[in-house]
């Protein structure tokens, strides 16, 4: 290691030496000097606090502050030599056992009872116990042998504060702080791009303060501190892009697009069977508003699920073909497209049916595209578009293909966005001479904070109520392992239901045999359980065992779509009392005849994914029942997450759940542009007023300086936190 003096863009080989660069570089992503320096600790340590052992799950990469209770050398029983066991605890009842292979007496004498340490390894299971194979260490004060023998690492992790880094098995978290400390010791720190006005008024460090503090903190203060300041960093760069999109986007022309009296739209309001909700009501009016301006709408409709919003975007669409305009649903699958287009006639009647017999004098046409329309029909509903006879023209991605071309686009509905990659949305964008409007609608909640974050760039409307008639749904966890007659028990239950004449779903996550798709996890598993459950397999077993002789399906992506569309109607017109799917029925599908769903390993879906499952049935007048079964162990966090799904119907406090077991560089679209998130700190749940305080600066600073031409450090920063591609997708969003 060198002596030399680094700056942000100093290559890491330079200072740590080319054999520990290149490990850096080769696990962790980690390149120069200020890659090194903005690679934060996950957390810090204190001699004082340990470690929830208990909390710790199977097949997790930890670092763990625990003492050593005892060793035990045994025989090894399939091959000669010897096998050190070493017992450690954290104090709170929490063991791990870290096993030793080969004749290692010095390693017995180093780990002696009562020596506190750090320990680095996968968690694995053996014999219902907890253990690390072969685990890094490194003891704390006295000094030691082996992996601990450097006596500067042992006092790096003997201060009040430990970091803990983001590490590798073959990078662990002290040989990432030795690095650290060598760059600190001669690092210039960059000119600090926060304008001194903004520091002084939000009471931050500056930036040659807070980079040291954060990796070798003096106190808990000083830590405080430094972290503030760089949230702050990550906060004002996306708020900043997100404000400045928003002014363009504001600036830009559209066409407006204003309600007409007697038009269709007052014609559908009159036919509607029943009373929107006031929610609908104060949504239909801002979106109405938003419509009759002459720049594009970017508008979020975000509701609960079952809550009404695809009759508040079908009434936005009907006032853009008052307007003379055309309107475009985009939906994540052929089932859904299909589902909304049989939905949507049946709402308009005689409406939607122009040039057919008995349809209204000002009727439109309703037109479905997909990527299984035959070659003649297809060739007709392409007609009906370009022509301008289809006011409403729903389908898949192969709306965005080349050959369909539109009359006049007004608005885009992106049903479900999060299914959706940029450019798909971008593609049917720039099918509309002018920028159209845009409505992206989602069923899964979103706290506010990510709103302001995420969708910053877009005007967020929400629909809270449910309307009249809908069922409550009671979920229930079924813990399959440790009670298997509580899982006979559930297929006794939805036999019961199809008897009084209902209808069940059965989910799994994983299609079968065959290539992977995306509706499905991979087949393998690094922690050695079995493979997810497949439809395929998982359907057959059914119909020969505890649901024998009742009329079954399967649904799922890999099938023909007139297979899938003949599946979900036989489902619908009540042909089929179960339907065995994957997430194919995750959004959408409305069948309000079916009140129960099992999912079965429940615990290989995310709590806004199983939230969205739910919504599946209590869609008519008759109670709805989800269960979740899972063979995670009782106390596991997979098992808390299911039991938090089970507690509460909530879909905003189960987001919030969501995003606290997500990182958050992935809600920032990190995951989406394919790049590794600068966002390492900044929490959505927890710096709530931060970032609205960030987002208030970026709206003065911008205003008075759009471009932040007379900020050019702060520019550059920006630029490096919030990449142009990441900055699409925020816009985009």
């Amino acid at each position: 290691m060198t002596g030399e003096a680094a700056t942000v863009d100093t290559p890491l080989k330079k200072l740590v030496g080319e054999r520990t660069a290149k490990a850096l570089a080769g696990h962790l992503d980690l390149h120069t000097a200020g890659d090194l320096i903005y690679h934060f600790p996950r957390r810090y340590d204190e001699r004082g606090e340990h470690t929830d052992i208990r909390s710790l799950d199977v097949g997790e990469q930890v670092t763990v502050l625990a003492q050593v209770q005892r060793t035990a050398v045994r025989p090894m029983r399939q091959r000669r030599g010897n096998l050190l066991e070493v017992t450690v605890g954290d104090g709170s009842g929490g063991v791990l056992t870290c096993t030793f292979f080969g004749n290692q007496a010095w390693r017995e004498r180093e780990l002696r009872p009562g020596r506190w340490g750090l320990f680095a390894g996968k968690v694995t299971e053996f014999r219902g116990k907890r253990q690390l194979n072969g685990p890094e260490y490194v003891l704390l004060g006295e000094g030691g042998e082996g992996e601990a023998a450097a006596n500067e690492e042992v006092e790096e992790f003997a201060g009040a504060l430990i970091p803990v880094y983001p590490a590798a098995a073959a990078v662990p978290t002290w040989v990432i702080a030795r690095c650290v400390r060598v760059v600190l010791d001669t690092f210039t720190p960059p000119e600090d791009p926060l304008p001194a006005t903004v520091r002084a008024t939000r009471n931050l460090v500056d930036i040659g303060t807070a980079l040291p503090e954060i990796h070798r903190p003096t106190s808990k203060e000083a830590l405080y501190r430094a972290r503030r300041r760089l949230k702050w960093d990550e906060a004002f760069a996306v708020q900043l892009t997100l404000v400045q999109r928003k002014q363009r986007a504001a600036a830009s022309p559209g066409r407006a697009r204003p309600a007409k009296a007697g038009g269709l739209l007052d014609a559908f309001d009159a036919r509607l069977p029943y009373e929107l909700t006031s929610g609908q009501q104060v949504v239909g009016r801002e979106i109405a508003a938003d419509l009759a301006r002459p720049h594009p709408m970017h508008r979020l409709l975000q509701g609960e699920v079952g809550s009404g919003k695809t009759v508040v975007a079908l009434r936005a669409m009907l006032q853009v073909v008052d307007a003379g305009g055309q309107a475009a649903l985009l939906a994540p699958t052929e089932v859904l497209a299909a589902q909304h287009h049989r939905g949507i006639l049946d709402l308009l009647g005689p409406l939607g049916r122009a040039g057919e017999l008995g349809a209204a004098d000002d009727a439109t046409r309703v037109e479905l595209i997909t990527g299984s329309l035959g070659a003649a029909a297809r060739r007709r509903a392409l007609a009906e578009v370009a022509e301008g006879r289809a006011g409403i023209v729903l389908g898949t991605h192969a709306l965005l293909y080349e050959g369909v071309e539109f009359h006049d686009l007004g608005l885009v509905v992106v049903d479900e966005q999060h299914r959706f990659g940029v450019e798909q949305r971008d593609a049917l964008r720039a099918k509309a001479e002018q920028p159209p409007h845009v409505l992206v609608m989602t069923a899964t909640p979103i706290p506010r904070t990510v709103a302001m974050t995420v969708y910053g760039d877009l005007e967020t409307s929400t629909l809270s109520q449910l309307p009249q008639g809908r069922s409550p749904i009671a979920s229930h966890v079924v813990p399959a392992a440790e009670k298997p007659a509580f899982l006979d028990r559930a297929w006794r239950r939805l036999r019961e239901e199809v008897t009084k004449g209902h209808q069940a779903y059965v989910v799994c996550p994983r299609i079968g045999e065959g290539p992977v798709s995306d509706e499905e996890p991979p087949r393998e598993d690094d922690n050695g359980r079995r493979p997810p459950l497949a439809v395929t397999e998982v359907a057959p077993l059914l119909a020969e065992g505890p649901l024998h002789g009742l009329r079954i399906g399967v649904l799922h992506g890999r099938l023909p779509a007139d297979e899938k569309d003949a599946a979900m109607r036989a489902f619908a017109d009540g042909e089929l009392d179960v339907l065995v799917a994957t997430t194919v029925v995750e959004v959408g599908v409305n069948v309000p005849n079916a009140t129960v769903m099992i999912v079965l390993d429940a615990d290989r879906f995310g709590v806004s994914q199983l939230h969205q499952l739910r919504g599946r049935v209590g869609r008519g007048s008759a109670a709805g029942l989800c269960l979740l079964v899972t063979e995670a162990a009782e106390g596991s966090s997979a098992r808390e997450r299911l039991d938090a799904v089970a507690s509460t119907t909530d879909g905003f406090k189960l987001a919030e759940l969501d995003l606290e077991q997500r990182r958050e560089g992935d809600v920032l679209g990190a995951t989406q542009s394919g790049r590794r998130s600068h966002l390492r700190l900044l929490s959505l749940l927890r710096d709530t007023e931060l970032i609205r305080d960030a987002r208030a600066e970026a709206i003065e600073l911008v205003e008075d300086d759009p471009d932040l031409a007379r900020h050019p450090a702060l520019a550059a920063s920006v630029a490096a936190l919030v990449d142009e591609e990441r900055a699409e997708y925020l816009e985009k969003g």
